[in-house]
């Protein structure tokens, strides 16, 4: 049986996340076009160049990695590298997106974000609701 789209598209998530060299969250992002195709795909890193979290471990501030480009700024930068318009797009991402990847997200013209995993703080999803971004938890 053919999975759906949003199956489809989640799965590919979880396999790009498989890339990430952050020790404390492996985390993927694909953007879709309304079409169905992909634009982009982000995992978490380091910057280009940078040692990674897997070489030389993660860099700790005010609870969070600082050495890491999260997935979502990862894979807006690879569409805009690429001149790709993420106007009307859906955000598959394995874990919910902190609030300044959700702030990029939609100012790139994001509509849908379906992630797979809560984050821990995620108070800002109600914001994104409130400005017509459809935010989902999938299973």
């Amino acid at each position: 049986m053919r999975p759906s789209w949003d199956t489809y598209f989640a799965e590919i998530a979880r396999v790009v996340a498989t890339r990430s060299t952050c020790l404390r969250a492996q985390v993927g992002c694909v953007l879709v076009s309304p079409a169905n195709t992909i634009l982009a795909t982000g995992y978490g890193g380091s910057m280009a160049g940078a040692p990674h979290c897997a070489e030389v471990g993660c860099l700790i501030l005010d609870g969070g990695c600082k050495r890491t480009v999260h997935a979502e700024i990862n894979a807006i930068c690879q569409a805009a590298a690429n001149g790709v318009s993420l106007r009307g797009s859906t955000a598959f991402v394995t874990l919910s997106p902190c609030r300044a990847c959700a702030m990029a997200l939609r100012n790139c013209g994001v509509q849908r974000i379906v992630y797979a995993e809560e984050y821990r703080i995620a108070d800002h999803l109600d914001e994104l609701r409130g400005l017509g971004v459809t935010v989902e938890l999938t299973g």
